[in-house]
């Protein structure tokens, strides 16, 4: 395998998240978003962390995007926050924060490197919440607003956007499971979070279309490959409604499907809070769909567990390879959700958006060893070009991530580096996995 045998043309980035990164949480007039709020009750995150500071990107950007460029890495995936922009998700606009993001965007292209943007990853600003957030479906309007304004604001450079980023994980774990910002859970609030999601996706996708109408527009889906536990019967229904539930309720209606109510009956409630249009409003042809697989699980039937009667068995429990996030080391998994996709026939291409594993780093001399996140990488390529060579419309590799950072409601423990950060010092050291992949990508 080499970078050759995936084509010219391939996408080759690495990927980041404006909340996990950049700190600066209340600097140059940036308004609270739901994860500000979230991380201040401190009972929520492993370790009692925060993101005040995080990777301070927001002041050492020109030291990351030098990195990057060292790396000879082409593509840099990073989101814009929403509250930096908007202090209040709606009406002023703080001109600090378009003018941050101004420097970021100048100092990639002047670096060579292309600016891919995500317009959502997860920091809704405060003041939107406070007015029921993803369950509002006002929400629509203030996003429209929103992407227009970073539209009409970066669109003269950036040509590559981005607008959700997984909408299974957000909703599911912020809206019916608690675990994530803003700590809301049941079945209404993550119907409702559901919906105007899927509409807003779409409603954002034809903003930019119309503001930016030759840009290269997606978004992106978290995506698990499903097997059963059994070949009884019960597992099997129970991983296919698991598998639609996680990986097809946001994909087919985008696509001109609709929900997969016949496979996750519980989704027929959402008829409750469908209006009008909707069914068409749903729909937009994106230039490309982003896909973010790290793992498999495997899934058993549960009557105890409400709606999908499903469960999973665990990794730890398989006596299999895992990750610091418990995530069973599975590469074929790769393989198989771009397969899955790849069957889509309104789906133009695929881009896979994240990728990458968190694994305990050994510091040696200034030298970070991680041979296992190396070995993961290495490995999931090999499935990407076996799916690309067997006709999937796969079209690039983003690793996550660029550097190591705060993983949310795991605080930092997880690194998913490329490169580690001290976060006492913010000193970094590119890790072995990130020499490899420099090497990689300089082969002609």
């Amino acid at each position: 395998m080499n970078k050759e045998s995936f084509g010219k043309d391939f996408k080759w980035g690495v990927s980041t998240a404006a909340f996990q990164i950049e700190g600066s949480h209340d600097t140059d007039g940036k308004g609270l978003s739901i994860w500000d709020v979230f991380t201040a009750q401190k009972s929520k995150i492993k370790g009692t962390q925060d993101a005040r500071k995080a990777c301070d990107f927001y002041n050492l950007y020109k030291t990351d995007i030098n990195l990057i460029r060292s790396l000879n890495i082409p593509n840099f995936r990073f989101s814009i926050s929403w509250p930096r922009l908007m202090p209040n998700g709606i009406g002023e606009v703080n001109q600090r924060g378009i003018d941050y993001y101004n420097r970021v965007i100048d100092f990639l292209l002047e670096c060579g490197i292309e600016p891919w943007v995500t317009l959502y990853h997860w920091d809704l600003p405060y003041a939107l919440e406070l007015k029921g957030g993803w369950t509002n479906r006002d929400i629509v309007s203030w996003f429209e607003d929103y992407t227009e304004l970073c539209a009409r604001s970066f669109g003269d450079r950036v040509s590559n956007w981005m607008v959700m980023n997984e909408p299974s994980v957000f909703t599911g774990a912020g809206y019916f499971l608690g675990v994530h910002a803003p700590g809301k859970s049941g079945l209404t609030n993550y119907l409702k979070a559901v919906h105007h999601t899927t509409l807003v996706t779409a409603a954002a996708g034809r903003v930019l279309r119309n503001i930016v109408p030759h840009a290269n527009i997606g978004t992106t889906f978290s995506c698990t490959h499903i097997e059963p536990a059994s070949l009884r019967y019960r597992d099997q229904m129970a991983a296919h409604r698991v598998d639609a539930l996680l990986n097809r309720t946001f994909i087919e209606p985008l696509i001109g499907m609709g929900y997969p109510q016949s496979d996750v009956p519980v989704l027929r409630k959402l008829d409750r809070y469908r209006s009008g249009n909707d069914d068409r409003d749903m729909v937009f042809d994106f230039d490309f769909i982003g896909l973010q697989c790290y793992t498999r699980e495997i899934v058993k039937a549960s009557v105890f567990t409400p709606y999908i009667h499903a469960a999973l068995v665990k990794a730890e429990r398989r006596n299999v390879d895992c990750t610091d996030m418990k995530w069973e080391v599975f590469p074929p998994s790769i393989y198989h959700i771009l397969k899955k996709f790849g069957t889509y026939e309104k789906i133009r291409k695929i881009i896979i958006t994240e990728n990458g594993a968190a694994f305990p780093d050994k510091v040696v001399q200034g030298k970070v060893m991680d041979e296992q996140r190396t070995k993961y990488i290495q490995d999931h390529l090999l499935q990407v070009l076996k799916a690309k060579n067997e006709g999937v419309k796969v079209d690039g590799y983003f690793v996550w991530s660029l550097t190591d950072n705060f993983e949310w409601a795991e605080g930092y423990h997880p690194r998913f580096g490329l490169i580690y950060v001290d976060y006492d010092t913010q000193e970094r050291i590119v890790k072995q996995s990130g020499l490899w992949l420099r090497d990689f990508l300089s082969e002609v």
